[in-house]
């Protein structure tokens, strides 16, 4: 398997038991709050929830989505569902859709952000993730409507990755899916800090979501998953609240790294900066029991996500204090 954020029990194997501070992830520290949930949605068959959808579609403003167990659960089937195809993936990103784009027979190239446009011309699917995870690159929106008509000409995909998208949706494509061969992803684990339901949704044209729902198979979302995916999209007064605490919190991040010197990127929900030393800052704020996102090689440096409360910040000045003066 890939790296990936979290892991705390590895955490805790190499450095100890700690009152963990996990700053790896990128999620929503305040996550929506679950609704207690009926008895029988634990007991039942999941059926598809139609009023799921619509919330889904209202609130990403897309024609037509379907539900998947996770955006990862698309990401591993969407490979599956053409031909062999010359494949360009955005890189550094999400290391998920190389690796699967790179098996059943698909000829991948990795290209960085700089070079998709060349890119266009030679590939029959581009992947982007917008805005990326981890750098925070984003494709305007223009440009990525561009590059869709120009791959769909020749029956090709983009596919964008639009996982982190909720906090600035001015670049997000989801409402322009009706158009042929434009593929959007979206999570409700990230803004909606709801990792652990696994839900997330895709946007596309029925001729790419009917194969995907076949290759996926029936009961592919859990009930429970559905109910509280459902009152979260429903609930536009916690979504206005959490923006308004997210975009001060983001900001709140980005000024303390850079009183220490460090020029990030990233989104409202984590920063990312490239660090010559990365391992080794990793290993100071571990020792304190301060668990952040090491990238050793392609975009290679720190990504940390939003400290949870005040004594969670705190915590993570002191760490930044005693790295900066050691």
């Amino acid at each position: 398997m890939l790296e990936h954020g979290g892991k705390l029990r590895q955490a805790a194997q190499r450095y100890g038991s700690k009152d963990w501070l996990d700053l790896s992830t990128g999620l929503n520290p305040n996550g929506y709050p679950a609704p207690a949930l009926p008895a029988d949605a634990w007991h039942r068959l999941p059926e598809h929830d139609p009023q799921l959808l619509q919330a889904a579609q209202r609130y990403y403003k897309a024609p037509r989505m379907l539900a998947v167990a996770g955006t990862q659960a698309a990401i591993q089937a969407l490979p599956r569902l053409r031909a062999p195809s010359r494949v360009a993936v955005a890189s550094p990103s999400y290391a998920e859709h190389l690796h699967h784009w790179s098996q059943h027979g698909h000829a991948t190239s990795a290209v960085p952000y700089s070079e998709l446009g060349a890119a266009v011309a030679d590939a029959d699917v581009l992947v982007v993730c917008n805005p990326n995870n981890p750098t925070g690159a984003c494709v305007p929106r223009a440009q990525l409507l561009e590059w869709a008509a120009a791959l769909a000409a020749r029956g090709g995909w983009l596919v964008v990755d639009e996982a982190f998208a909720d906090t600035d949706g001015a670049h997000s494509v989801a409402d322009a899916t009706q158009a042929p061969g434009l593929v959007v992803l979206r999570s409700v684990g990230k803004f909606f800090g709801l990792a652990g339901v696994r839900l997330g949704f895709v946007a596309a044209q029925e001729a790419i979501l009917a194969p995907l729902a076949d290759l996926l198979g029936p009961w592919a979302v859990s009930g429970p998953a559905q109910q509280v995916a459902r009152a979260a999209l429903e609930d536009s007064a916690w979504q206005q609240a959490a923006q308004a605490r997210l975009q001060a919190d983001g900001a709140r991040l980005r000024a303390l790294l850079a009183r220490h010197g460090l020029a990030s990127h990233g989104t409202a929900l984590f920063q990312w900066w490239p660090e010559a030393q990365a391992e080794a800052l990793h290993d100071h704020m571990a020792q304190r029991g301060i668990w952040v996102r090491l990238f050793p090689q392609a975009a290679r440096g720190i990504r940390l996500g939003l400290p949870p409360d005040e004594a969670a910040w705190q915590r993570l000045e002191l760490a930044f204090n005693e790295w900066t003066n050691r």
